[in-house]
């Protein structure tokens, strides 16, 4: 695994210099680390840690390391390394290699303040907000008929015992996917639901619910609004490593821009 990067080291020294915590097996004195093995499960788009595996997974996850590993070694002492397919892939791969690691430095040099990012928040104040949000319940009927007949019931039922009351109406009449949590919806913004959904929601105050049914193309509504919170602006505090990191790439973009248009003005090209 770390065959080119630590080459000079013996396996030996390797495996001293490692915790034996982080050493997960040998191959042929060739060590294989949790790193390596996170390596690959990354590779492979998992997402997860290595630790974070069960037990009988792990061994799998390893055992497939270490047949990888075996199978490198086989291909090393074939002579791959003469194999002119073989020197002509190294040799695209070194160079990606290069701009790879040339780019990040490029990235890794560019600093932003914390002057900057609140300039920026200042000045476009508006796009860090969080929307008006509510938490509501409903209860999904077929016919306006049953929506009516719930909501008479509810208007009989004393406020202080209305969110209860609703809760046991959407449990045993609501046809939705949320009536055996009560109709319970949880909290959402604006545009999150159907149009007609949506306007009957924001329209209600906590604590109250529609005196009319809401009719969607899945049926009949009666709606609960549990909370309502206003439009809020998002402290500062919250966005500013996503504000500076937003900078620090646009000045990435520009400064590679720069280099790349300052190296073809350098550079003979001939288009054939």
């Amino acid at each position: 695994m770390k065959k080119l990067i630590l080459a000079g080291l013996s396996a030996a020294t390797l495996a001293l210099s490692l915790p034996a915590a982080d050493v997960l097996a040998t191959v042929n004195g060739q060590t294989i680390t949790k790193e390596d093995v996170q390596a690959i499960l990354n590779s492979m788009g998992a997402r997860t840690t290595y630790d974070a595996l069960p037990n009988e997974i792990k061994k799998k996850v390893l055992d497939q390391v270490i047949e990888q590993e075996l199978l490198q070694e086989k291909a090393l002492k074939s002579g791959i390394e003469s194999d002119a397919d073989y020197k002509k892939a190294l040799e695209k791969l070194k160079k990606k290699l290069a701009l790879d690691i040339w780019m990040k430095k490029q990235l890794d040099q560019l600093h932003i303040s914390d002057e900057e990012a609140k300039k920026v928040y200042e000045e476009h104040k508006d796009s860090f907000k969080r929307p008006e949000s509510v938490h509501a319940y409903h209860i999904l009927v077929k016919t306006e008929e049953e929506a009516k007949q719930i909501i008479n019931e509810l208007k009989h039922t004393p406020k202080s015992q209305l969110k209860e009351k609703f809760q046991e109406l959407a449990k045993s009449k609501s046809t939705g996917p949320s009536a055996s949590r009560g109709g319970d919806l949880g909290t959402f913004g604006p545009g999150q639901m159907v149009k007609p959904f949506n306007d009957a929601a924001f329209a209600l105050k906590a604590g109250e619910f529609t005196t009319q049914p809401v009719k969607t193309q899945f049926g009949y509504h009666v709606i609960y609004v549990e909370e309502k919170k206003p439009a809020e602006n998002i402290p500062f505090s919250q966005v500013k490593d996503r504000i500076k990191q937003n900078l620090k790439m646009e000045k990435f973009k520009e400064k590679i821009q720069t280099i790349a248009k300052e190296l073809r003005s350098q550079a003979k090209i001939q288009y054939k």
